[in-house]
């Protein structure tokens, strides 16, 4: 089974993880209690993820956002590039409460036993903002996981 977690478009053979339920969600949950499903049952985060299963992880770059954010003039972008760094807030899920960077990533993965991970600049898998780009820079950090 594929999982996205936190999504909203349905694509076919994939299943959608979600906090609230919304069409086209098969599971409600938080990504912080996956225990609904079964060890080694699904393509997603290490405890069920698959032997040589891959997870792909897209996040907010706090390191190229905030070099945007520092760089845009008063009355510019800034209050947009602070929602991509928090969370839009349209609802009381839409928040980020922490920041990664390539390295804080790269640690959290091998802490939890990936094999491997790799930074790449789109999954194109998904209409969302793992493909942004903000003057030319991609905003998200896409990295994809091998257990």
């Amino acid at each position: 089974m594929r999982l996205h977690i936190g999504g909203e478009e349905i694509k076919e053979d994939w299943k959608i993880l979600n906090i609230q339920k919304k069409p086209g969600v098969d599971f409600i949950g938080e990504i912080i209690d996956l225990s609904q499903f079964d060890d080694e049952s699904v393509e997603e985060i290490f405890r069920i993820l698959k032997q040589g299963g891959r997870f792909y992880v897209s996040v907010p770059d706090l390191e190229v956002l905030t070099k945007l954010f520092l760089a845009e003039p008063e009355g510019g972008n800034k209050y947009n590039l602070m929602r991509m760094i928090y969370g839009g807030q349209t609802d009381k899920y839409d928040y980020h409460y922490v920041g990664f960077w390539r390295d804080s990533l790269y640690d959290l993965l091998k802490n939890a036993g990936f094999a491997s991970y790799e930074k790449v600049d789109f999954f194109n898998i998904f209409n969302d903002t793992s493909s942004l780009q903000v003057h030319g820079m991609p905003i998200s950090l896409n990295v994809v996981a091998v257990k």
